[in-house]
């Protein structure tokens, strides 16, 4: 009579090849695009701000900003408003700005001076209670791929990333 396995399961040995081979595809997954997890990291992190800093002020009746972490830049001619102030802290290879290796605007996009280049124009995203803003655009980028925040004076939100591989800007 032979002893039939009951539950047969997979040995140690089976288990550590498994692992192994998981652990060679996350090695080569991220030496062959480290930049773009970091991104796509920050382009989570960037809606769910503009998310809460909407709820925030609807919640707390009052304006909310949402600007990156470090010291908020003053506001000429309306030092009088406080604003309560969510903080994007970017991830390391990750910066403010689109770079300059030939990414174009997202479509419909005017080109400004200085702005899509140094961010210098938009430096904090502001909300209101009534779910409007004060229209914007962020571009973030790794240097390879970037990610645009368009922000319209209604309160519409649309991310984009730039697909270096397709060549073109599409909706995320």
């Amino acid at each position: 009579m032979s002893a039939k396995r009951v539950g047969a399961g997979f040995s140690l040995l089976e288990l550590q090849v498994v692992l192994a081979v998981i652990a060679i595809l996350c090695v080569m997954a991220v030496r062959l695009d480290p930049g773009s997890m970091a991104l796509t990291a920050v382009q989570g992190e960037l809606r769910a701000c503009v998310e809460q800093a909407f709820q925030l002020a609807r919640s707390r009746g009052c304006s909310v900003r949402v600007a990156l972490a470090g010291p908020a830049p003053v506001r000429r001619g309306r030092p009088h408003e406080s604003a309560d102030v969510l903080p994007l802290k970017l991830p390391r290879g990750v910066r403010w700005g689109l770079p300059h290796s030939g990414i174009p605007l997202p479509p419909g996009m005017g080109r400004t001076v200085q702005a899509h280049l140094t961010g210098q124009a938009h430096p904090c995203i502001t909300v209101t209670p009534a779910r409007t803003a004060e229209a914007t655009a962020w571009f973030l980028t790794d240097g390879r791929d970037a990610v645009c925040l368009r922000l319209s004076d209604q309160g519409q939100v649309t991310l984009l990333r730039w697909r270096r591989r397709l060549r073109q800007w599409e909706r995320s």
